[in-house]
C-alpha cells in the first residue's frame, strides 16, 4: 500500500469513520490497491457475473495436488470473430467489475478491435483464497511467479475452452501487474502476443530513496513552486525541535490530533508519526489529477496544489500549523477521528491472519511480497527531500520481521530481490512487444522504464500525469501527452494483433 488513498486498486474500500491503526498509505499502496475504481459511463446490459477457475496451489511442485479458486469476469458482447483476447490483470487488492463496464482505455481498444476481455484477481486478494488463511506459512505461496504460472494456465484453459487457441492474447496491468503483464510476455511470449505495463515498477529496489526525491520535484511543480518544498521542511524542523520537550510533545500531540499523547521514548511511533506526516504528500502526489472518480469516493479534488497552497498560506499560521492543517484536512476528508500512530497496535493489527482482517484486504500481503521479493521501502534516506531522516530503512525492515518473523530481515530480502532482477531483468528486461508508459508526477516512475529499449519495446514518458493516469477514462482536463499516450498504446496494440 493506509496512509492516504481510501480508495482502491484499482480496486476499491470506502473509507469509515473508524481509526485504523494501518496507516492509509502501506509501502506505497493505498487501502485496497494500487488502481482505482473508475466511475461509470457506460451502461451495459447487465454486470458481469463473477466466475471461477481450478488453480493449483503451487505450480512447480508436481507432487502437491491442492487446488483453490480463482475468481475473474468476462465481457463477450465487443468481440467479434477472430478478433484478440484482452487480459487484464489483478494487483494487490480486490477485483471490481467496474473495469469491464467503465469508458477505461482498454474497453475503448476493445471496441475498437473486438476483444474478448478478461479481468483475473490475484491470488491471495480479493476473493481469491488459495489457503484458509494468511498465516506466514501459507503466504510462502504468494509470490509472482505463482501468479504468472497461474495467467498462464488461465490463459490456455480459456483458450482450449473457447477455441481462443489462434487468437491474440493481449496482457494488461498498472503498477505491480504492470509489472506483472510484462513479466507475462517475458515468460509466456508463446501464449501473449503483448503487453501494455502502465506505471510498471520492473526494477526491484530495497531502499527506494528516489521515490521521496520525486515527490519533491512534483511538489515543486504546484502553484506554490518551491516554496511548498522550503515550508514542509521549515515543519519537519519545528517537530524535531517541540519533540526535545514534552510541552512541545503535548503540542504536537494536539496539533495532528494523534489518538493517544505522544510518547518519544517508543521509537518506532516516533518514526510511524514522521511517516505518517509525509505520507499525506505522498498518495496525493502519487494519484494526482488521475481521472480516478469513484462511486461514492472521496478526496479525488485533493491534488498537490490543494496541499500545497495550505502549506504556504500564511494565514494559517507557521510551516508547522501549515503542515498540522494538512494532516487535519486528510482526516476529515475521510472521516478519521484521529491519527492513530501506535506501532504497536499496526504491527498487531497486521500479525491478524484471518480473511476477516482488515489487513486482509491486502495490506498483509503485499508487504509479505515488499518483505521477500521487491523491497520498495520509501524510507527518508534520501537527501534531497523535505522530511526529514526519522523513518530510514531499518524502519521498514523491522515491521517485516515484526509481522512475519526475524527470517525476513535484510540478508534474506536482498537475496529475494536479487532473484527477482535476475529472474525478470529489471531495468534491462529483454522482451518485445511491450509498452511501458509512466506519468512525470508519479513516484513510481523512477523504477520504471523510461527509455525505449528496442524497436518493440516502447516507453511512453507523460509529462504532468501521475500514477496509471492513461488507464482511466478520458476527461477534458487531459493533458495533450497524455491523450497521445492511449493513441499510441492503441495503434501498438493494433499492430501486435495482426
Amino acid at each position: 500500500m493506509d496512509r492516504w488513498l481510501c480508495i482502491y486498486l484499482g480496486v476499491y474500500l470506502i473509507c469509515v469513520s473508524q481509526v485504523s491503526s494501518i496507516p492509509r498509505m502501506l509501502n506505497g499502496r493505498p487501502r485496497g490497491g494500487f488502481i482505482g475504481v473508475p466511475k461509470l459511463r457506460l451502461e451495459m446490459s447487465h454486470e458481469p457475473v463473477e466466475k471461477w477457475l481450478t488453480q493449483r496451489l503451487d505450480h512447480f511442485n508436481d507432487a502437491d495436488l491442492t487446488t483453490w479458486k480463482q475468481r475473474f469476469f468476462m465481457r463477450s458482447d465487443l468481440y467479434k470473430a477472430g478478433g484478440p483476447v484482452f487480459l487484464n490483470i489483478g494487483g494487490e487488492g480486490p477485483l471490481n467489475s467496474k473495469w469491464l463496464s467503465a469508458e477505461t482505455a482498454w474497453i475503448k481498444y476493445a471496441e475498437k478491435y473486438g476483444a474478448l476481455c478478461f479481468l483475473v484477481e490475484h491470488r491471495y486478494y480479493g476473493k481469491s483464497h488459495p489457503t484458509v488463511d494468511l498465516s506466514t506459512e501459507n503466504l510462502q505461496h504468494l509470490s509472482s511467479e505463482q501468479a504468472l504460472a497461474d495467467l498462464a494456465y488461465f490463459r490456455n484453459y480459456m483458450a482450449d475452452k473457447m477455441n481462443l487457441t489462434n487468437s491474440k492474447w493481449i496482457a494488461f496491468g498498472g503498477s505491480y501487474s504492470g509489472n506483472l503483464a510484462a513479466w507475462l510476455r517475458l515468460k509466456y511470449p508463446h501464449l501473449i502476443d503483448g503487453a501494455v505495463a502502465n506505471s510498471a515498477p520492473v526494477l526491484a529496489k530495497l531502499n527506494f530513496t528516489e521515490y521521496l526525491e520525486v515527490v519533491k520535484a512534483s511538489l515543486d511543480t504546484s502553484h506554490a513552486g518551491p516554496s511548498c518544498n522550503k515550508n514542509i521542511q521549515k515543519a519537519v524542523s519545528a517537530m524535531e525541535e517541540k519533540l526535545k520537550t514534552p510541552e512541545g510533545q503535548a503540542e504536537l500531540s494536539d496539533l495532528f490530533q494523534l489518538c493517544s499523547p505522544l510518547d518519544v521514548s517508543k521509537v518506532t511511533d516516533v518514526e510511524n508519526f514522521y511517516s505518517s506526516a509525509a505520507g499525506n504528500f505522498e498518495g496525493v502526489v502519487q494519484y494526482n489529477k488521475d481521472n480516478r472518480e469513484f462511486e461514492g469516493a472521496v478526496g479525488t479534488n485533493i491534488t498537490l496544489d490543494t496541499l500545497c497552497d495550505i502549506m504556504v498560506d500564511t494565514d494559517v499560521g507557521d510551516p508547522l500549523t501549515r503542515y498540522a492543517m494538512v494532516n487535519t484536512v486528510m482526516l476529515k476528508t475521510y472521516q478519521e477521528p484521529c491519527l492513530d500512530i501506535s506501532y504497536d497496535a499496526m504491527i498487531k493489527d497486521m500479525r491478524d491472519t484471518s480473511w476477516d482482517s482488515s489487513a486482509a484486504e491486502g495490506g498483509r500481503q503485499w508487504v509479505y511480497q515488499t518483505c521477500t521479493e521487491f523491497g520498495y521501502y520509501q524510507t527518508s534516506d534520501a537527501d534531497d527531500q523535505p522530511f526529514g531522516h526519522h523513518f530510514p530503512l531499518k524502519f521498514s525492515l523491522q515491521q517485516c520481521r515484526d509481522i512475519y518473523g526475524e527470517q525476513f530481515n535484510q540478508t534474506t530480502l536482498s537475496s529475494g530481490i536479487k532473484s527477482t532482477n535476475t529472474n525478470y531483468g529489471g531495468l534491462g528486461i529483454k522482451t518485445s512487444n511491450v509498452v511501458f508508459p509512466n506519468g512525470s508526477i508519479d513516484p513510481w516512475h523512477a523504477l520504471g522504464i523510461l527509455k525505449n529499449l528496442s524497436e518493440s519495446v516502447t516507453a511512453i514518458y507523460i509529462h504532468g500525469t501521475a500514477h496509471c493516469a492513461n488507464m482511466y477514462p478520458e476527461s477534458p482536463d487531459d493533458v495533450a501527452e497524455l491523450k497521445q499516450a492511449r493513441i499510441t498504446i492503441e495503434n501498438l496494440v493494433g499492430k501486435w494483433i495482426q
